[in-house]
């Protein structure tokens, strides 16, 4: 039996890929970047010495610039992605790490593999670009959960404050201090907002268009409502807590039921591509007999197409919207 060690070799430079992205971006901004980490961005910003203005200024920065390099070519399918995992890099920094990790996989691919040029410059491209996307994907959908955890104890937590006698601001400033990232410094953000003169109502609505949450913008409106007509907001606060938990155990309810359904579906997608490339590693020579006749790549790429019909319709099976 003969044994190929080429899509073995893929693999291992596609994981090197995404290890090499990751290692950049702890490099370049440290420790404080990741949402692992116990104090927030922010706080640990200010106690390197930075001074509040230019620590918002830069937090702002980071928070808007993807949304506004739309315009880049390509680059608007990453722009919202990376809004949502608020990605440190620049657009063009995000581009050059893209092109260095595409140089780097061509370079594991010409010492690990024999495939002609241009298919080794397709696929590091195609690693490049295709592992950028999965890592910034990654990155927001963890912080995107991470911030609906958070965002009802955040809640309860300027309830207790407000209770206590503390001005709104003030108990934004408590979360900011209090809370972990991500919603940590995003609320650190919206407290120094308010310090400088901006509308507590109106960064809590840019805070929820920038992450696109509905929650937020319940938050945002009780706000808003609250400084227009008044009220005990307190109370107004407390009842959307348990509003926002309750529909986060209906949602895990929701994602329990579907489990089943969903690994279903990743397997019956999942498996002819592990079968092919099983066979690749097995039996490298399978399709020898077949692989010079006409039909052959047209009959490939509608199985390839089919394959990718049946990704989109069993997770738009799965996928259901309470």
């Amino acid at each position: 039996m003969i044994i190929s060690p080429t899509p073995i070799i893929y693999g291992l430079i596609f994981v090197a890929v995404l290890l090499l992205v990751e290692g950049i971006y702890l490099l370049v901004f440290g420790k404080s970047i990741s949402l692992n980490s116990k104090v927030n961005r922010r706080l640990e910003l200010l106690e390197k010495g930075g001074r509040r203005d230019q620590v918002l200024e830069q937090l702002r920065k980071e928070a808007t610039q993807h949304m506004n390099s739309r315009g880049i070519p390509l680059y608007s399918l990453l722009a919202e992605k990376a809004q949502k995992a608020n990605i440190a890099f620049s657009p063009r920094a995000l581009l050059a790490v893209m092109v260095l990790v595409s140089v780097v996989a061509f370079l594991g691919l010409s010492i690990g593999t024999q495939a002609a040029a241009a298919v080794r410059a397709a696929v590091a491209v195609f690693m490049g670009v295709g592992g950028v996307y999965f890592w910034v994907g990654s990155k927001a959908k963890k912080r995107m959960a991470l911030v609906e955890e958070q965002l009802p104890d955040a809640i309860e937590l300027m309830v207790r404050s407000l209770r206590v006698g503390n001005p709104f601001s003030s108990a934004i400033q408590i979360v900011a201090k209090e809370v972990p990232d991500p919603l940590g410094s995003e609320f650190g953000i919206i407290a120094d907002e308010a310090a400088y003169g901006r509308n507590v109502a109106d960064s809590l609505r840019d805070l929820s268009d920038r992450l696109d949450m509905q929650d937020l913008r319940f938050l945002a409106v009780a706000v808003s409502i609250q400084q227009q007509s008044g009220g005990n907001l307190a109370e107004i606060l407390d009842g959307l807590a348990k509003v926002i938990r309750s529909r986060f155990r209906l949602f895990r309810r929701v994602k329990a039921i579907t489990a089943e359904a969903k690994w279903s579906g990743v397997f019956l997608s999942g498996f002819p591509l592990a079968v092919l490339v099983i066979i690749q590693v097995v039996s490298p020579d399978y399709y020898d007999g077949v692989k010079d006749t006409p039909a052959f790549i047209p009959a490939a790429l509608i199985v390839f197409a089919l394959l990718g019909a049946n990704m989109m319709f069993m997770k738009a099976m799965t996928n259901i919207k309470v």
